[in-house]
């Protein structure tokens, strides 16, 4: 049985991002393995599938094809020892829950989720014990940006002596983050697909048919992820909601009603997509700054925990009336 540097095996399945894998490649190569990186970039765009390519090298640095495979497996199922994959999660009955967790018990989601300080001490338990099949201990931080402000700096306290450990941290923007979180990160950029590139992860994923959704394309402004979310939100969103929203009401008490059904039927996950739908609707169809303008603040106001009906109702009063 052949063996072959993790670094020709690692990254095939990402496309799209070749100074990302290009850079952990080369990090490979050296042995210079940094104590934190930052993969930063917009969702959906294959931050997290580099994230554990990358695991996998440093779970199995010079093994072969069937063992990297196992390696695969265990990341995929955040069974390996070694390995403490963080993401945002919800508080339901005294517990935290992730966001598939939620689904699959049909939790009612008012807010976004949030990677909170238990989590981040969760991290530092972890870490103060000795790797037990790898050289280091590895920790993933997904969706970082989400960082409540207690969570935030008791990370910075890991970062500054993480001991023999690499954490990756995964966000959509750098401006969410501590500048001490991102000064002590390797940063690892990652960008939009090109058309060409979009259309193969497309295809190899099954959803090569949204190609020609003209909404769906200009939703996902080269984001894979972004355009097969938004074909399952399009899908799952109630068709007369969203003609209510296309020709809003001009009578307050009916605006007042659609803002009070959108945040009673729709969970926080859908009513950010639909704060971006309703963006590119607008845009498309009015070239209204205007309309934006109050979209965006309702977005910013869901993000910052404001309560979503009040949310929804300034906000259709504020585009639904005329000036």
């Amino acid at each position: 049985m052949t063996s072959e540097p993790a670094n020709t095996l690692g990254f095939e399945s990402v496309i799209g991002q070749p100074q990302a894998t290009r850079l952990l490649s080369r990090a490979m190569e050296t042995g210079r393995i940094a104590p934190a990186y930052l993969l930063v970039g917009p969702s959906g765009i294959g931050k997290g599938l580099t994230a554990s390519c990358f695991l996998r090298c440093l779970l199995s640095p010079t093994l072969s094809r069937e063992t990297l495979a196992r390696v695969k497996e265990r990341i995929e199922h955040r069974n390996h020892p070694d390995l403490l994959w963080v993401e945002p999660t919800y508080q339901h009955q005294g517990k935290l829950i992730s966001t598939k967790e939620a689904r699959e018990k049909g939790v009612q989601r008012k807010a976004p989720p949030r990677i909170r300080i238990e989590q981040v001490r969760e991290i530092a338990r972890f870490l103060g014990r000795p790797a037990l099949e790898s050289d280091r201990s590895l920790v993933v931080i997904d969706g970082a940006e989400s960082m409540a402000e207690s969570a935030a700096n008791a990370l910075l306290k890991t970062l500054e002596e993480p001991g023999q450990a690499t954490i990756i941290a995964i966000a959509t923007s750098e401006a969410a983050l501590l500048p001490t979180i991102v000064s002590r990160c390797t940063r690892i950029p990652f960008y939009r697909l090109a058309p060409d590139a979009m259309a193969r992860v497309l295809g190899d994923r099954g959803y090569g048919h949204i190609l020609q959704d003209a909404t769906i394309m200009g939703l996902a402004q080269g984001s894979p992820g972004a355009a097969i979310a938004s074909f399952k939100q399009l899908q799952s969103c109630p068709p007369e909601l969203l003609t209510a929203l296309h020709e809003l009401p001009q009578n307050p008490c009916e605006l007042l009603t659609l803002g009070k059904t959108i945040s009673s039927d729709l969970d926080s996950p859908a009513q950010l997509w639909l704060i971006e739908y309703l963006q590119h609707y607008f845009w498309k169809h009015m070239r209204s700054s205007h309309i934006l303008h109050h979209l965006e603040k309702a977005r910013r106001a869901l993000l910052s925990y404001v309560q979503p009906r009040l949310v929804w109702e300034v906000t259709l009063l504020a585009i639904g009336l005329p000036e």
